[in-house]
């Protein structure tokens, strides 16, 4: 059987943001955040075709609240952003300020912890070789202090996965990652990934769940397109600013050559996702005489 990739969003989404599957969210956050939770609720909000191509942060977010009296924010990001901290807290700001209403005091506001999972390495925790890393406001000099602990982000890294060799302090949260790299070969020691795969199988039969993380795929993979195409122009536009004329001209051959074939590139996985031609063309500005040679 073909699954769905459980790194896409949508996909991500479907299994622990969907109610009648609390119990296997409950599990996940309750080895994340290394705390037992006795219950859970998620917000009951569908996702719709315009949700899957609408780029908006928090979109295709999950939303929870554990134990009565914590707020949670889970979010699968695939698209390197480099603005990803600071929208992060924007939105955990955002979640905090909701949890007060008019005529109440400071001590009503409930406790927020945002949580993303990234299919990337972020540049600020490059030199942190762990995982997973969890961030409060503490004292700069003693740091054993911290301020408050009504907001809180953790951040999952998939990519250092791998490589991280002290995995003894998240067993049981290992298995949910290697679960989610991995769903066709993962250990099943745990029922509740047995039950997150069973629905992973179940919808990827499904061919209205097929067509819409199809859909979502697609969107992507235009973003990640033109993201591509915006920083060779970017690049090569700073470096005819910045170059004499001769020397100029030698690198501009040499960067819109190196453009080039990295848009043939994308062609060929955007040509592989059935997208249309001539959308490929206009994103990536290769000719259709470009497209037939792949």
């Amino acid at each position: 059987m073909n699954l769905l990739n459980l790194k896409s969003d949508y996909v991500f989404k479907r299994i622990f943001g969907h109610v009648g599957n609390e119990t296997i969210t409950q599990n996940l956050l309750s080895c994340i955040l290394k705390e037992n939770i006795t219950d859970i609720e998620l917000d009951s909000n569908p996702i719709c075709e315009k949700d899957l191509l609408d780029d908006k942060v928090g979109i295709l977010d999950i939303k929870a609240k554990i134990n009565n009296i914590t707020n949670v924010d889970i979010e699968m990001q695939v698209v390197d952003r480099k603005n990803v901290e600071k929208r992060i807290l924007f939105y955990l700001s955002k979640m905090y300020t909701k949890t007060i209403v008019s005529e109440q005091d400071y001590d009503s506001l409930e406790k927020c912890i945002a949580i993303l999972i990234t299919d990337y390495t972020l540049d600020v925790t490059k030199e942190i070789p762990k995982y997973i890393t969890t961030w409060n406001i503490r004292e700069d000099e003693y740091r054993q202090f911290i301020l408050t602990d009504v907001m809180e982000i953790c951040i999952i890294e998939l990519k250092k996965f791998k490589d991280f060799k002290d995995k003894s302090n998240h067993k049981d949260l290992n298995s949910w990652i290697e679960f989610i790299e991995s769903p066709e070969v993962v250990d099943m020691s745990n029922k509740e990934i047995q039950k997150a795969k069973k629905v992973l199988e179940e919808i990827s039969q499904d061919k209205h769940e097929q067509y819409l993380a199809e859909l979502r795929e697609k969107y992507i993979l235009d973003q990640k397109a033109i993201e591509s195409a915006g920083y060779d122009k970017g690049l090569k536009a700073g470096i005819e600013q910045g170059i004499g004329q001769g020397i100029k001209q030698g690198i501009k051959q040499g960067i819109e050559q190196g453009s080039k074939q990295t848009n043939l590139e994308i062609a060929k996985k955007m040509i592989a996702k059935n997208i249309d031609l001539k959308t490929i063309c206009e994103i990536t500005g290769l000719s259709m005489e470009d497209l037939k040679i792949l």
